[in-house]
């Protein structure tokens, strides 16, 4: 009997120590955490554990200890659950809440831009500095990218639209520029049909290789459908567009800043000053204005410009103009 009588006490005090922890687990799952500063953002790494986010939320000043919200989550079952990325807590929320939100990956979107301009090089010199980017891509070669991204042209440059692109922490450098690609197909696919007619363009790649010759040509962006005119002008003629962009972006990794004469005249297949028509590839990411500008460019007879110095151009409809309108502003010249 007294055995019987000195289990039964155990058991009492094991139910009464369940019931203590479940009573201090509910209390402590509903108390709303206060952060330590609003917002209070805070980052779970791909494959981070309960135990160690519950251990940097209390290394931050959220918990008051680690080991509630890791046992909370245990019971739960929601350790398994979480998902990587950068949170935000703008007001005190529950424990409860908190995990809902790791387990539902509520995080904060974060962002690249994207400049018009620039080239895939460029691009890809970003993607990898870009903390929260998840790198596949480097050290691929240009063919082994393509094959990753679906890419059927034999050139990567021009293909992507320059934007803002919002994704979650961890997302693959692959996903970001297949979003890209896609964006820049729909957006030129819808130019293309809106084009004038009378563009002597043969195809909407055609379309990218001139806009991204634009892009890099325009200094002040009102001025966009008139450069379109000029090159537009010459390829109708035919003319060598003889435009300096083109011959920097085939001199690559040559180029150091300042563009030779013997630079024009050193022939690469960019070089439109010793080849006819447009170059074989985009020289840059165009963005939507200059797509616009080569399929529909302004009404001129202009054949030549020039920088004023300030961003804008001198336009010519003569060589003898434009001869004036150099020594103006290139030579200093009234």
């Amino acid at each position: 009997m007294r055995a019987a009588r000195r289990l039964l006490a155990l058991l009492g005090l094991a139910l009464l120590g369940a019931a203590a922890a479940a009573a201090w687990l509910a209390w402590f799952s509903l108390r709303p955490l206060e952060p330590p500063r609003t917002p209070f953002d805070f980052t779970v790494k791909s494959g981070a554990s309960l135990k160690s986010v519950a251990r940097n939320l209390a290394d931050q000043g959220l918990l008051a200890e680690p080991h509630s919200f890791w046992i909370v989550g245990r019971v739960l079952g929601k350790a398994g659950s979480l998902h990587a990325g950068t949170y935000r807590l703008a007001a005190p929320l529950t424990p409860l809440e908190l995990l809902d939100k790791l387990a539902s990956g509520d995080v904060v979107p974060v962002e690249i831009v994207f400049v018009e301009g620039t080239t895939f090089r460029q691009w890809l010199a970003q993607l990898h500095a870009h903390p929260e980017v998840r790198p596949t891509l480097r050290g691929l070669a240009e063919p082994e990218i393509r094959a990753a991204l679906g890419v059927r042209e034999s050139s990567l440059e021009g293909l992507f639209f320059p934007d803002t692109y919002r994704f979650h922490a961890g997302t693959a450098d692959v996903e970001i520029l297949k979003r890209a690609y896609a964006e820049m197909a729909k957006r030129l696919a819808r130019a293309w049909e809106a084009r004038d007619p009378a563009v002597p363009l043969a195809s909407p790649y055609e379309a990218l290789i001139l806009a991204s010759i634009i892009e890099k040509e325009t200094g002040q962006a009102g001025e966009r459908p008139t450069i379109a005119s000029v090159f537009v002008n010459r390829l109708r003629l035919p003319m060598r567009l003889q435009t300096d962009p083109t011959v920097i972006y085939g001199l690559g990794q040559r180029f150091d800043g300042n563009l030779r004469k013997r630079d024009l005249l050193a022939d690469t297949p960019w070089n439109t000053y010793t080849r006819d028509g447009l170059p074989p590839t985009p020289i840059a990411m165009p963005g939507e204005a200059s797509i616009a500008a080569a399929l529909n460019p302004a009404a001129t007879g202009f054949l030549y410009f020039v920088g004023k110095g300030d961003g804008s151009h001198q336009f010519s409809r003569t060589l003898e103009e434009h001869n004036r309108a150099v020594a103006k502003y290139q030579l200093g010249r009234s």
